[in-house]
């Protein structure tokens, strides 16, 4: 049965709700002030509450900016009850999480119609989130074994006949060998680092209040630290020739310095990754009014548009024909990260000839 507490300091006012709502078929408790209220909300666990705003002990802005700090009550569904209904009122409770307003005196046909409204997105909210966990737990299963598997294939196969053959190994040999585990240890943290840092933004992604409440962070003058991420890159290719970089400089960016050198490193591996040696790939980033515009272009493979449509976590097209190492996750990492940052993306790609991914980052406003 679905839970719904009212928070009302008017005795007459509250019985009358809490009545209404019981011949509606829900399970309804009440308190008497603001205080009371945020203790019956994390013993009753409520599918939805409705709160008065002007109450003694605790007002309603009180009770709500609580409940939202709370991990057990943060994604409650809220209804205010008020006589106020001044535009900086509402801007104020929607600020701290209200989900809707219902103004005093109301009709029994407006409240319900608020509540089933409340519960009814609650309801297609929580719907949203699991098939984003199925569909994350899904591709893990299908894809994580393998990539796993294979750099610890390595490190074990090299750390075994180390460790067996030891006395016949040149020390040339033992370093070749320790070169060749060392670069699978790599390929293994990244792609734990990866893992960790997709499944964190899925699941932000899927919580709109958690999105909303979500810390992107501050990088600044962010130039210097995305240049040498992606000089990094290019060594690590071996192909440090092949890299063209050209960064208007910017005060700051609405983003953390790491997320946004993970979101370079991504798409800049990805550009090495898909395009053969002696290619360019080519980083620019200017100031267009309120964003920071970072363009990632190369001369690959290029995609599809259907490829492009399709892009997901753990997507690696033509996997069979094309072996490429990795999970599929870098590319699908950094658009999420952009997403969290409240910034936007494009990516324009021809098959066979190249791609260009557009990312546009919050200037920061100080």
């Amino acid at each position: 049965m679905t839970r719904i507490l009212v928070i009302e300091d008017a005795a007459s006012l509250r019985s009358d709700i809490v009545e209404m709502l019981g011949f509606e078929g829900y399970e309804v408790q009440g308190a008497e002030n603001g205080r009371a209220g945020v203790e019956a909300a994390r013993q009753f666990h409520p599918d939805l509450i409705i709160s008065d705003i002007m109450m003694p002990l605790l007002d309603g802005y009180g009770v709500l900016a609580e409940l939202r700090e709370d991990p057990q009550t943060a994604t409650i569904p809220f209804i205010f009850l008020t006589a106020r209904t001044d535009r900086m009122d509402v801007r104020q409770g929607m600020t701290l999480g209200a989900d809707d307003y219902v103004t005093k005196p109301f009709t029994i046909a407006e409240l319900m119609s608020a509540v089933r409204a409340r519960l009814h997105k609650h309801a297609a909210i929580e719907r949203s989130m699991a098939r984003r966990m199925d569909n994350l737990r899904g591709s893990i299963i299908l894809a994580l074994p393998h990539e796993m598997r294979t750099p610890l294939n390595v490190i074990l196969g090299f750390s075994e006949l180390m460790l067996t053959e030891g006395s016949e190994i040149t020390a040339a040999q033992t370093q070749e060998m320790a070169g060749h585990i060392n670069s699978a240890a790599r390929r293994l943290y990244h792609l734990i680092e990866n893992y960790l840092t997709y499944a964190q933004t899925e699941i932000v992604l899927s919580d709109p209040q958690a999105c909303a409440a979500y810390k992107a962070g501050v990088a600044l003058y962010p130039g210097e630290a995305i240049r040498l991420c992606a000089d990094e890159v290019a060594a690590r290719h071996h192909r440090a020739g092949e890299l063209s970089v050209d960064l208007e400089a910017v005060s700051g960016i609405d983003l953390s310095e790491d997320s946004a050198c993970k979101i370079v490193h991504e798409l800049i591996d990805n550009a090495f990754k898909f395009s053969e040696p002696g290619t360019p790939v080519l980083l620019t980033g200017c100031r267009e009014d309120e964003n920071y515009h970072l363009v990632i272009s190369d001369h690959g493979r290029g995609m599809p548009r259907q490829q492009i449509d399709e892009i997901g976590a753990y997507n690696q097209f033509e996997r069979a024909q094309l072996e490429d190492q990795g999970s599929g996750l870098g590319l699908v990492i950094a658009l999420r990260l952009v997403e969290l940052a409240h910034g936007h993306t494009r990516l324009t790609s021809t098959h066979g000839e190249g791609t260009e991914v557009h990312v546009w980052l919050p200037v920061h406003p100080g």
